[in-house]
Formats: structure tokens, C-alpha cells, sequence
């Protein structure tokens, strides 16, 4: 169901809600993991999980073809179920019932393995993309990190212009301004003149080649691509 199942607590067995007849849950999942992902089938294999336990049966959801909502409140009260799919749970640690009943049930879970020590990376410079010239991705290929938009948002929301300018820039694909920045820093220069980017030049040929055609004009002067190139040697 592309379900990220957001685990809620994490607790002693003995701590953990239990049902009525004394049976202690396995796993606590946060339900605001599931409105703004629309993964709503899981909850429908909860109850249909809990229904084929307790028939001890076993069911079949062809996809595109899995039972209506009305079919598994059927089914739920021929299971002797509560037909809303929910019941009350008591806390593990008070004994105390919860105020408001629980959706309850038996559901397939796959345990996502990322570990943290896995992905610590660092790089200062390394490949780059033979047509983009930008860093390649990934910890695997020695790659640079990744900045995207909401990225970018967030910078421009300090106005930290130059440290942004300088991501997508030199710390990227702008090759004039990529050989620069060392005579700059060498000579303590606090100034980076910037060129065109690499990946504009790209979607400029992009474009040329569906057959649309791009100007450039800087102080009542037309420009194209190559103009640039040249200037930037």
C-alpha cells in the first residue's frame, strides 16, 4: 500500500497495549501516517488479517478487485468481530482502557533497514556528470550532496544569497567560476564571478534540438551560446 508505517512508541512487551482477553499488541503505528498518503488499504488488511485469524482462513485481494467496505463489515460480524474494525485497548502500564476505541488487526510489515552509520558521507571534490557537469549522486559514486528546491527555499528564506549562489554555481556546474575559486581563495578574495551554468547550456541544446530556438541579449548586444563559451575561456 506505499505505506511508511510511523511508529508511534517503542516499549517493553509488557508495557504494550493489550486487548481484552490479555493479548499485548505488537506493533503501535501514529494513524496521522495515513490521511495525507491516501494508503488506506492498509487499514482494510488490518481487518481483513484480523477476520482471517479468527476464521482461520485465508484471503485474496486480487488488486483492482478486493472487497468492498460493506463485504468486510460483513465479514467482520461473521467473525464474531466488532463490524467498525476497532475495540478497546487497555494501557500496559496502568490497566486503565484507552478512551476511544482502537483499529485492531494483523497486517504484513516489512522492516525498512537504514542505519545511520551507513550513510555518514563526506566529499570535497570528486566526479562529476559528463553532460550535466554536475557532482554525481550518491554515496556509492564519491557524490555530492544533494540541493534541491526546498533546499534552495530554505536559503532564500535567510537571504543567505551568496552562500546559495555558491551551491548551485561554483559548487556545481558553473566551470568557469569552478577553476576560479581556488586562485580566490588562494589570494583571499572574497568576490567569485559567476558564468552560466552548465545545465543551462544543455537545455539550451535541448531545445535547438526540438527545433526552438534561443536569444540571448546583454546590453543591446545578441549573444549565443558559443559567445558565451568564449568568453568564459
Amino acid at each position: 500500500h506505499g505505506n511508511k508505517g510511523v511508529v508511534s512508541r517503542i516499549l517493553p512487551e509488557e508495557d504494550m497495549p493489550f486487548l481484552p482477553d490479555g493479548t499485548p499488541v505488537e506493533v503501535v503505528l501514529n494513524p496521522l501516517g495515513v490521511p495525507s498518503r491516501m494508503n488506506v488499504g492498509q487499514i482494510f488488511e488490518l481487518h481483513l488479517g484480523w477476520v482471517a485469524k479468527e476464521l482461520n482462513t485465508i484471503m485474496i485481494t486480487p488488486v483492482f478487485e478486493g472487497p468492498k467496505h460493506d463485504e468486510i463489515k460483513r465479514l467482520l460480524k461473521e467473525a464474531g468481530l466488532p463490524e467498525s474494525g476497532k475495540i478497546t485497548l487497555y494501557d500496559g502500564r496502568t490497566g486503565e482502557p484507552f478512551d476511544r476505541p482502537v483499529a485492531v488487526g494483523y497486517m504484513y510489515m516489512m522492516k525498512l533497514i537504514h542505519i545511520a552509520e551507513d550513510k555518514l558521507h563526506a566529499r570535497s571534490t570528486g566526479p562529476y556528470a559528463l553532460i550535466t557537469q554536475q557532482p554525481l549522486g550518491g554515496r556509492s559514486r564519491q557524490g555530492g550532496q544533494r540541493f534541491g528546491e526546498m533546499e534552495v527555499w530554505a536559503l532564500e528564506g535567510y537571504g543567505a544569497a551568496y552562500t546559495l549562489q555558491e551551491m548551485l554555481t561554483s559548487k556545481s556546474d558553473d566551470l568557469a567560476a569552478r577553476t576560479k575559486i581556488h586562485e580566490k581563495i588562494i589570494k583571499g578574495e572574497n568576490t567569485l564571478e559567476t558564468e552560466t551554468p552548465e545545465s543551462f547550456k544543455v537545455l539550451v541544446k535541448e531545445l535547438q534540438s526540438l527545433a526552438l530556438s534561443l536569444e540571448f541579449w546583454r546590453n543591446g548586444k545578441k549573444y549565443s551560446i558559443r559567445d558565451m563559451e568564449k568568453e568564459e575561456e
